[in-house]
């Protein structure tokens, strides 16, 4: 069975799925509508310093760290939204509210069944970071325009 873990219900959250995915081992999908505009859910986990993070995961390939605030800080993921892929056509956003929280959010209305998705922007890393979200958009790469254009300076 491909079911990794059901998110419980809280709040006004909807209801979503961890299950396999063809852009990349696993994927977060809706079970229900999800309105355009809906918190889906929340990227949670220990939040730590980047240099520290970058320390601690200096020799692995895959991390789950999402930059906050100023991106000196770091959230290491763990929880459901830690599963939600990039796309470069992406039917999600992220956003950091006031209290430093970060949320997926539906950037248009969501059928059950669909894959959640969010453009990723990566600023910082090693390699080349490829992009297989299989759309019709798709830059090649999960970094975002401008280090694209400062990585390709380095080579």
């Amino acid at each position: 069975m491909d079911l990794l873990k059901l998110e419980t219900r809280n709040s006004k959250l909807p209801l979503v799925i961890v299950r396999s995915s063809a852009i990349h081992a696993a994927g977060v999908y809706a079970l229900e509508p999800i309105s355009k505009g809906s918190q889906v859910v929340e990227y949670t986990g220990d939040r730590m310093q980047k240099d520290l993070a970058d320390e601690a995961y200096e020799h692995r390939d895959i991390t789950y760290l999402f930059g906050v605030g100023d991106r000196n800080d770091v959230i290491d993921g763990f929880g459901t939204a830690m599963f939600v892929n990039h796309s470069c056509d992406p039917n999600c956003e992220t956003e950091e509210d006031e209290d430093g929280r970060v949320w997926i959010m539906a950037l248009r209305d969501i059928e059950p069944g669909e894959e959640l998705t969010y453009d990723y922007c990566l600023y910082d890393g090693d390699g080349d970071a490829p992009c297989y979200c299989g759309s019709k958009k798709c830059r090649g790469t999960m970094y975002a325009k401008p280090s694209r254009k400062k990585r390709s300076a380095k080579k």
